[in-house]
C-alpha cells in the first residue's frame, strides 16, 4: 500500500498509488504522491511520467474516515495543503505527466487528472466531483480543464459524472481503450513523448505552463477557503456524517 516508482529504459517513470480498497488517499498518501512525482520530474534520464493506480478505480479523493475521525479542524488543513501539493507536484512537473485513469476519478482525483499534460482511459472511466455530498469544495478548477464552463457547472451542482467517451469527444482524452490495454497504451504515449530531446522537453513544458490562461495554484487555493469555510461553519460536519449510510464502501 502506498506510492510506488518504477522506471523504463526509454526515459519513462512510472508512478502508481495503491491505497485499498478505493484509492481514497489519507494526508500522507498525497504528501507521498507529490514527493514521488516531484522526484520523477528532477530525474536527468526521465523525459515523462505516467501516474497510474491500482485496484478499482484511479482515486476516489480524501479519505473522509481519516477526517471524520479528527474532531478538530486539524486533518482538514492537512488534507487541503496535502492536495494541493499533490495537485501542484503534478502540474509543476519538469516533464509531461500522462495520467492513466481507470474505473472512477472523483475528487482529488479530478485535481490530478486535470492538470495532467494528457490523459489515456479506460473504457470504463468516470470523471466527476461529489464535493457537495462529501461536505466539500474544490476542484472545480481542474473539472475546467476537462469539460467546457457550463457542463463544469452542472456536473458540480449536481455530483453527476461524465464519461471517457464523452471526455473524448470534448477533446481532454487523448485515447479511450478497454480496460486491459490502459497501462500499454498510456506508456505508449508516454515512450513517443520521451523521444524527444530531453531539454526541449523540460523546455516546451515550462513554456506551456507559462502561457495558461488560469494560474491552477491560485484558484484552487481560492477555492479551499470555501472548503474551509465550509468546515467552521458546521455544515460541512453535518454533510459529511451523512458518508456511508447508503452502503458505499470507502
Amino acid at each position: 500500500m502506498g506510492v510506488s516508482t518504477s522506471h523504463s529504459a526509454k526515459g519513462v517513470a512510472l508512478v502508481t498509488v495503491a491505497f485499498p480498497p478505493v484509492n481514497a488517499l489519507p494526508v500522507h498518501g498525497w504528501y507521498e504522491l507529490a514527493d514521488a512525482v516531484r522526484a520523477a520530474g528532477r530525474d536527468p534520464d526521465i523525459r515523462c511520467v505516467v501516474l497510474a493506480a491500482e485496484g478499482r478505480g484511479f482515486n476516489a479523493g480524501v479519505d473522509i474516515k481519516e477526517l471524520q475521525r479528527d474532531p478538530g479542524h486539524s486533518t482538514l488543513l492537512a488534507v487541503n495543503r496535502g492536495c494541493a501539493e499533490a495537485f501542484a507536484a503534478v502540474y509543476d512537473c519538469e516533464v509531461p505527466v500522462v495520467a492513466a485513469v481507470g474505473g472512477f476519478c472523483l475528487g482529488g482525483g479530478i485535481g490530478l487528472a486535470g492538470n495532467a499534460d494528457a490523459i489515456v482511459a479506460a473504457e470504463d472511466a468516470t470523471f466527476g466531483l461529489p464535493e457537495l455530498d462529501r461536505g466539500a469544495l474544490g476542484a472545480a478548477t481542474h473539472l475546467a480543464r476537462l469539460v467546457p464552463p457550463h457542463l463544469m457547472r452542472a456536473l458540480y451542482y449536481t455530483s453527476r459524472t461524465a464519461t471517457a467517451a464523452e471526455l473524448h469527444a470534448h477533446g481532454s482524452v487523448w485515447k479511450v481503450v478497454p480496460r486491459e490495454e490502459l497501462l500499454t497504451s498510456a506508456l505508449e504515449l508516454a515512450h513517443e513523448i520521451a523521444a524527444k530531446d530531453g531539454t526541449l522537453i523540460r523546455l516546451a513544458k515550462a513554456a506551456i505552463n507559462g502561457i495558461d490562461p488560469v494560474d491552477v495554484r491560485r484558484s484552487y487555493r481560492f477555492e479551499q477557503g470555501f472548503t474551509f469555510e465550509a468546515g467552521l461553519s458546521g455544515v460541512a460536519d453535518r454533510v459529511r456524517d451523512t458518508f456511508g449510510r447508503d452502503g458505499e464502501e470507502r
